[in-house]
């Protein structure tokens, strides 16, 4: 695998890490609501769901899909109630004050907030296609450990960091003052943008 190829890879990965999506939608709202340390946690666990997925595409995942539609489906269809699970609770749940201090809202533990991340980016099973394209011509047979080890890798980072500088920019004060002002309408926004995603990835 030649340098220019796998630069390539990483910038395309990293296009589609930015592009809005589920992992992205609840970075913003878990800055917003549990600042930048719960923030990182999750995006490090789509970080991890993001190289499952990854690794899933090298050992032909993808394949596995194009041969049995029904698994894709039922993948889909699973990822899709998850999502539609976590908006209606956003929604149910906008009319509810935000409690900010410790006492009253104890702040969710890093394993929660991986496994969260973890969940959300395993909820859409179209990264395993994605990555199977990058890597179709990219990643020929024979390619040493030592660099599908790298790819995953930046995979990983690539995930982490930008879901991590979501998390950042949306914990700010002035961005929290904003949705203490506005809770019931953004939770709402984030419910609706949420199910339509989880539609959308059960309907496609």
């Amino acid at each position: 695998m030649t340098l220019a190829a796998f630069l390539a890879v990483a910038l395309l990965h990293l296009m589609a890490a930015i592009s809005p999506g589920p992992a992205v939608l609840m970075s913003a709202r878990t800055g917003i609501t549990e600042g930048l340390r719960t923030g990182a946690f999750l995006a490090i666990g789509i970080g991890a769901g993001a190289v499952v997925w990854a690794a899933a595409a090298m050992f032909g995942l993808a394949l596995l899909f194009a041969a049995a539609p029904a698994l894709l489906w039922g993948f889909k269809i699973a990822g899709g109630l998850y999502l539609l699970h976590m908006a209606w609770n956003m929604w149910r749940q906008a009319d509810t004050p935000l409690a900010l201090t410790d006492d009253r809202r104890p702040p969710r533990s890093a394993a929660s907030a991986f496994r969260l991340g973890l969940l959300t980016q395993l909820s859409n099973p179209k990264p395993a296609v994605l990555f199977s394209a990058i890597f179709v011509g990219t990643v020929p047979q024979g390619t040493p450990l030592w660099v599908v080890l790298a790819l995953l890798t930046v995979v990983f980072l690539n995930e982490a960091i930008w879901n991590t500088l979501v998390a950042r920019i949306f914990s700010f004060d002035r961005s929290k003052a904003v949705y203490i002002s506005l809770k019931s309408v953004i939770d709402r926004a984030f419910g609706g943008m949420l199910a339509l995603l989880g539609l959308k990835i059960a309907a496609t």
